[in-house]
Parts: C-alpha cells; structure tokens; sequence
C-alpha cells in the first residue's frame, strides 16, 4: 500500500486484534497518548461534532479529493464491524463532505464512527443518532462525486499517518492513533499509568502538593525562585 495511490481500493488488510481494541476502549486519549510517548496525536483542530462524541475502533482509510465525497460512499462497502472511517484529503477542504445519511450508511455496516480532516453537516442529526464523528470543521456547503480518491491506503490525517487496521481512540481531549503492532503494549502501559494516577489522586484528596509529590521545591530553589511575605 503507498499513500501515492490514487483510484485503488485495498479490499484486504491486517486489523488489530479485537482484545487490543478492546483493552483500548477503556482509557482516554490523554493516557493512551501519554502511554505511547507522547506521540499519535491528531492536531487538535478536530473537534467533536458533538460533546459526548466518543469512539475507538479499526481503521479502514480514505483519501479524499477536496469538495468531493466519492469515495465515502467507496469506502461504506469495505467497513466492518468495529471499524472506523478515517479520512484525509489530498489538500485543504472544509466543504461538507459527511451527512446523516452516509452515517446511516456507515452504521448498517458495523462503523462505530468518523475522524475526517473536512467539514461533516447535520450535526444535530448525528447527535440524535449517536454516530460520534470528529471533524475539521461543521459546514453545509455540499460535495460533488467526480473524482477519483482511495481506500484503505497510509494517509496523513491531521498530521498522524494511519494505516488501515491501526486503532483510532477519540474523545473530547482529541484523536489519537495506536500503530496495531504496538496495541497489546499501549493498552499495558495506559492501565499502569491509570494506577499511578489513583494513587497520586488519593494524595491529593488528602491535601498534599504537587510540590512535594513530584519532589519540585530543590529545583524551583536552585532556579532562584524566592517566597515573600
């Protein structure tokens, strides 16, 4: 598969293993992103079309020309169940690309949601219907269906590279993408870090500072930071 591929559709790719998927489904995108080395992130210009917008699940790719949704309606016929679209395009496009209606579509389907660096509309009517879409912008402006794109090619989505089968998390602090190979050792890590944060929360209740937890008062001395009364 290369990201040079323009009108091929790939009907055939390794997704991550459903218990990665899974085991990945339960933490946020913070902690996944802090798990995997701050890395994966999505720029944060994707936002959520709704607030409790949340979805994880396999990727199946689209490249996108701009102002054209063709290859949407493409992609609908390679989803799976537990799948999610993920699309960029080949330049700048906030048009409308994505609907009420192609997310009907997707869900008849197994899509458990969109992460789109475009414009989606009907956002009042994905919220209805609970379909968790995450995109680059809400406009009405329309779409034509005249250009060749792909599917499930490596694209470059909001800066991430995701290639078909890689997990997608996203919830309302961002989108972030987890390599399949990489799965079983990220959900680890996140469960790990998840633990280390009770326990500092549990000293915070009990009224100790960050201060003092993180042992920061010697450097803050030896930078010259004074107290006055």
């Amino acid at each position: 598969m290369e990201h040079t591929e323009i009108g091929v559709v790939h009907t055939s790719f390794t997704r991550a293993d459903p218990e990665d998927v899974a085991a990945l489904s339960t933490f946020g995108v913070a902690t996944i992103h802090e798990a995997m080395g701050r890395t994966g992130l999505m720029r944060p210009y994707l936002r959520p079309v709704y607030p409790q917008a949340r979805l994880c699940g396999t990727a199946v790719t689209v490249l996108l020309q701009p102002g054209d949704n063709w290859m949407l309606h493409v992609a609908a016929e390679q989803i799976q169940e537990g799948d999610v679209v993920v699309a960029a395009c080949t330049t700048e496009s906030e048009d409308g690309f994505f609907g009420e209606l192609l997310a009907t579509s997707f869900r008849a389907r197994g899509g458990q949601g969109l992460v789109i660096d475009g414009g989606v509309r009907d956002g009042a009517d994905l919220e209805k219907m609970d379909f968790p879409v995450f995109s680059r912008a809400i406009n009405a402006k329309g779409t034509v269906k005249a250009t060749l794109g792909s599917v499930n090619v490596p694209v470059v989505c909001a800066n991430a590279l995701v290639r078909p089968g890689d997990i997608v998390v996203a919830d309302s602090d961002g989108v972030v993408v987890v390599p399949r190979e990489r799965a079983s050792e990220v959900a680890e890590a996140a469960a790990r870090r998840e633990a280390g944060e009770e326990s500092k929360r549990a000293r915070f209740r009990a009224g100790e500072l960050g201060l003092d937890m993180y042992d920061m008062r010697g450097p803050l001395a030896e930078l010259g930071l004074r107290y006055k009364d």
